[in-house]
């Protein structure tokens, strides 16, 4: 549940600036809104593995997505973006930040609880801040943010139980659930490296970036399942409703907060994902939580927040 945020230094001079259109609905609002809708995605997936398989699931969340930012660019005038290269490293982004990790976390989800996968999820700027210090020279490590990083691992642990010997738990699914969360951080370290100075906007990149999931997914699921026989309807609201908010309107809401409030705030809403997740699995689907998982997500979140941390030079 992720996207790309590039963003741009400019030095001012003295040029006067219009005042910011003032927004319809307060930041906080959409910033709750953005944390709900990602929050229950896990829910959504666990409901729409119930009636199609995992790629159909991820097939159908990208049609809705993608039709979602389409309408959008339809509304706003915006075109598709031009060029080869850049196509081809959106189909590169394509697979990593939604392909892959969409596929990994609706396989996940067959055998472990929706409120794993969403702390799973939650590794994810773990994930990201050790490959940024080997894969991105201008972020120093600092001793905050590599205590982060270990507290962090240290929360992982404890929510898979290491000290029982991950007794009851599901090991291929659960380690699909973290090779989703790793995919988004190589994901947005491509993105950082191949498309940060591109001249598109986030809009028509990201729609470009959606349908070519979407073409993946569609040449992929023929392969590996069949035409079901008949269909589902409450899995099938599942996925639309996964796509056009999880995927579609998410993003839409997630780019106009960057826009409004910066990166750094938007991004919080990381840690109260699993928190909605893990609220969400217990009171809707009647998923079981031990101790162990409330208080390592409560690590994880720690140690993720650590890792954020830049101290001024």
């Amino acid at each position: 549940m992720s996207t790309v945020t590039v963003t741009v230094t400019v030095t001012r001079k003295s040029v006067p600036t219009a005042p910011r259109p003032r927004r319809a609905l307060d930041w906080r609002l959409r910033f709750g809104a953005l944390s709900l809708i990602w929050g229950f995605s896990f829910l959504l997936i666990k409901v729409g593995t119930e009636g199609y398989a995992p790629f159909q699931v991820t097939l159908g969340r990208l049609v809705f997505g993608t039709a979602v930012l389409a309408a959008a660019m339809a509304v706003k005038g915006e075109r598709l973006p031009r060029g080869g290269l850049t196509w081809t490293h959106l189909a590169v982004a394509a697979f990593l930040l939604n392909a892959l990790p969409f596929s990994l976390f609706s396989y996940a989800e067959l055998t472990i609880p929706s409120t794993l996968a969403g702390i799973c999820n939650a590794s994810s700027p773990l994930w990201g801040m050790a490959l940024s210090l080997v894969a991105l020279s201008e972020d120093r490590p600092t001793r905050l943010r590599v205590a982060g990083l270990g507290l962090g691992f240290l929360g992982v642990l404890t929510v898979l139980g290491a000290w029982q010997g991950f007794h009851g738990l599901d090991a291929t699914g659960t380690a699909m659930a973290l090779l989703a969360s790793l995919s988004y951080p190589i994901g947005w370290i491509y993105v950082r490296r191949t498309l940060a100075g591109s001249t598109h906007s986030h809009l028509s990149l990201t729609g470009a970036q959606l349908l070519l999931a979407t073409v993946q997914l569609a040449v992929v699921t023929p392969l590996f399942t069949t035409v079901p026989t008949h269909f589902a309807l409450v899995p099938l609201l599942a996925i639309a409703a996964l796509g056009t908010l999880g995927t579609g309107l998410a993003v839409l809401i997630q780019y106009g907060l960057v826009a409004e409030v910066g990166p750094t705030t938007a991004q919080m809403v990381t840690y109260f994902i699993p928190v909605i997740a893990a609220a969400a699995g217990v009171a809707i689907l009647g998923e079981s939580l031990s101790w162990s998982t409330p208080v390592g997500a409560a690590i994880v979140l720690a140690g993720a927040a650590l890792t954020q941390v830049r101290t001024r030079a």
